[in-house]
């Protein structure tokens, strides 16, 4: 079955209806396009038929525009989603059954961890649409237009597999699959996530999908190099211990992360303007803290010794501001 049609089957069988791409008015446009140029070729007696122009009026103005507006629904639909979901999950004593109450749901895992599958199916089989759409483009001019396109939508932080919520959601996926809950079986879609380690005991979290496709999260930090210790993923999608993150954006854990300048830039990609809006994974956290144990208890350890430290020179240094010292 080709993925245009999946695609729209799987879509319209949403219970809730949720944005998608318009992936066939897509594909019309891209058609229209080089059917359009071939006429005005053969009209003009030229023979070099073969693609558009690299700056089509109709493409540009049109297909791109398009797609940005549809990009945003779903990631901001899948954002959404996802945040309410794991704040159901996350949340304790008399705050947790005023969020169930409010949202009309069973305190179950079961319910829970279905609607956490189906949002990491939604996430990746968007983020497919989103990818052979632009091939698709790459393939009608004969360009790197498509290319230059997503470069614009991950600064523009609309590329679903940057959000840190699917990070999380595959977190919860596992961590909801190892409390032995019974649970339907995954769609035929959904392969499920896993957490993995490579040769050198570096983790990362793998999620595959039909298609052959594999998304992989790299969970060592890049600043310290070991296994990210309370996780923060920034806006850029770069995931970094907290305390690492601090030291880069040269704030003390006491100030956190908002107090970054705005001039602040990601170790990795050197984005500005991606402390603000960072995100605890908290549900990372936990599964990693299950996961390797002894080390999550030595890393304790250190982090609560320099933890103290900053929190001590922190009220030494207001102290003495206030008494002119």
């Amino acid at each position: 079955m080709k993925f245009c049609k999946k695609y729209q089957e799987y879509m319209q069988g949403q219970e809730k209806k949720l944005p998608g791409l318009g992936f066939k008015k897509l594909k019309k446009i891209l058609k229209k396009c080089r059917s359009d140029f071939h006429s005005d070729n053969a009209i003009d007696g030229l023979h070099d038929t073969q693609t558009c122009p690299h700056h089509c009026p109709v493409c540009d103005g049109t297909f791109f525009p398009s797609l940005l507006k549809e990009m945003s629904a779903v990631v901001g639909c899948f954002n959404k989603r996802a945040q309410k979901l794991l704040e159901l999950h996350l949340a304790s004593g008399f705050r947790k059954y005023f969020i169930w109450f409010k949202a009309k749901l069973q305190n179950n895992h079961v319910t829970l961890i279905q609607e956490g599958k189906d949002l990491v199916t939604y996430a990746l089989i968007n983020a497919v649409a989103i990818r052979k759409i632009l091939k698709k483009y790459d393939k009608v001019h004969y360009s790197k237009q498509g290319q230059a396109f997503k470069s614009q939508a991950q600064s523009k932080h609309i590329e679903i597999l940057q959000s840190p919520w699917l990070c999380e959601l595959m977190a919860f996926h596992i961590n909801l699959r190892e409390s032995k809950v019974n649970y339907s079986k995954a769609s035929a879609l959904f392969e499920g996530c896993n957490l993995t380690y490579d040769d050198d005991g570096q983790p990362s979290l793998t999620c595959e999908l039909f298609d052959s496709v594999k998304v992989d999260i790299a969970l060592t930090c890049s600043i310290c190099l070991d296994t990210v210790f309370d996780p923060v993923s920034l806006t850029c999608g770069h995931i970094f211990c907290y305390m690492c993150a601090c030291s880069a954006a040269s704030v003390t854990i006491v100030d956190g992360l908002k107090a970054a300048e705005p001039k602040a830039k990601c170790p990795l990609c050197r984005e500005a303007r991606v402390y603000e809006g960072a995100v605890h994974l908290d549900e990372l956290n936990i599964l990693l803290s299950r996961s390797c144990p002894e080390y999550w208890e030595a890393r304790l350890q250190r982090e609560r010794v320099e933890r103290i430290r900053q929190i001590k020179d922190y009220w030494g240094g207001q102290c003495r501001a206030f008494m002119g010292v």
